[in-house]
């Protein structure tokens, strides 16, 4: 598809996102470097490193002595290596909560890792979700059909803009021309919305609700029915023609407003989730697609590029930019059919249309953005290392944060994979592999 553009002045802006495995090449023993006492390094290394090498803000403000051009490409490369730390603990955090609460729903009460590591805790609330999920299925037998609209996450075009324009002095009088690749663009649109129009939960809604639909529902839904309820009511079918009124939940077509319902369709009334609705015209969300004017805080659910910057400003402005992802929650449904315990039925459906969309935000959502990040973080990192080497008192400080650096995302880079292959492992195991 054609590469959609934005450009806008440029501000300072820092955040995380990479993903690989960053080889361990020095193990620097957790001891901090002479001259610089609290700060993580390399032991015996000669001098010592003027900032905190997890802290990204502090190594693009910090001095290190260095030629002007070269100075630029050290503190990128350090900031993105920074940048990996705290997305591991941010990745790894999300994970072990969201499995954490499916084994919860469904029974489990250890979930705790029983040793430390990096990505232990993911690691070990999924096995438990995992443990907990074949327990109940073997329980509820059946047939289980798992159905899924994939999360859609957006990246700020803003926020690569602002990164180029402060990484890279060459991105002249701090302007940056943004592009969108292979994906949509979104935001706030003044005027005329041609696409889909996302609002917020809670508001007015005619289109397709994410969650339960207060109002009158065209299509199936999954809930409580104010009027006659015709499919079944209480996993009972109703076999008169029309329906019949059903004081519990139903499951089918609701002849008349559905209250606290999930709607298979268009929802009209609000929504307790967001609700997408097609939009021609004024779009008070977030609008998909085409605005007849520019954009206001626009995002791309493709590939953002920047323009030509240095390689190490680009990983870094990646890394940045994929921390702070907006995701719209990836949309399960679940059907068990001839379950020989409708309550096993009933409690795996609910914990895994509960809790398997914050899993998927990684096993789907992010997983593919941190692939392509770690390549270009790496490389950069590398590439720097050696431009840096045997140049004297300015190059032994700087490699002292690059002793720190490596260690530090090599636990990181452990701990993001081990975390992502624990979420895909639960959600395969629920059924969404």
């Amino acid at each position: 598809m054609a590469a959609l553009r934005w450009r806008i002045v440029s501000a300072p802006v820092f955040g995380a996102l990479v993903l690989a495995a960053v080889p361990a090449l020095v193990d620097c023993g957790g001891k901090g470097l002479p001259g610089a006492p609290g700060l993580p390094g390399g032991a015996g290394l000669p001098g010592g490193c003027p900032a905190d090498t997890a802290n990204a803000e502090a190594l693009m403000s910090a001095n290190f002595g260095l030629e002007a051009q070269l100075e630029g490409k050290v503190k990128a490369a350090l900031a993105a290596g920074a940048n990996l730390q705290a997305l591991a603990a941010e990745v790894e955090a999300d994970v072990a909560l969201a499995c954490g609460n499916l084994a919860k729903d469904l029974g489990a009460t250890d979930i705790e890792p029983k040793e430390q590591g990096p990505g232990k805790k993911a690691e070990a609330a999924c096995n438990a979700a995992v443990t907990a999920l074949t327990s109940i299925k073997a329980k509820a037998k059946g047939s289980l059909k798992v159905e899924v609209v994939p999360p859609k996450c957006s990246a700020s075009m803003n926020a690569m803009a602002e990164c180029a324009g402060s990484c890279d002095a060459s991105v002249q009088g701090g302007k940056a021309e943004v592009k969108c690749e292979g994906g949509d663009l979104s935001g706030k649109c003044d005027a005329k919305c041609e696409g889909s129009c996302t609002l917020e939960a809670g508001a007015g809604c005619e289109g397709s609700c994410s969650g339960a639909c207060k109002g009158t529902c065209e299509g199936s839904i999954s809930g409580k029915c104010e009027a006659k309820c015709d499919g079944k009511c209480d996993g009972k079918a109703t076999e008169k023609k029309g329906g019949i009124t059903c004081a519990g939940k139903c499951e089918g077509k609701c002849d008349g407003p559905a209250a606290e319902a999930s709607c298979n369709g268009t929802c009209k009334g609000s929504c307790s989730a967001s609700c997408e609705m097609k939009a021609k015209a004024d779009c008070k969300g977030t609008c998909s697609g085409k605005c007849s004017v520019e954009f206001k805080e626009p995002k791309c659910s493709g590939t953002v590029e920047p323009p030509k910057v240095s390689a190490e400003c680009k990983a870094n402005c990646d890394a940045k930019l994929n921390a702070k992802l907006e995701c719209t929650p990836a949309k399960v449904s679940v059907s068990l059919a001839g379950s020989a315990d409708a309550e096993a039925a009933g409690k795996l459906k609910a914990a895994i249309e509960k809790n398997l969309p914050a899993i998927l935000k990684v096993t789907l959502g992010m997983k593919g953005r941190l692939e392509g990040a770690v390549a270009s973080v790496k490389a950069s990192i590398e590439g720097v290392q050696a431009a840096v080497q045997g140049g004297g008192a300015a190059a032994l400080k700087v490699a002292g944060c690059f002793a720190a650096s490596l260690k530090a995302q090599a636990d990181a880079s452990v701990s993001i994979n081990v975390s992502v292959k624990a979420s895909a492992s639960a959600s395969g195991s629920a059924g969404a592999g």
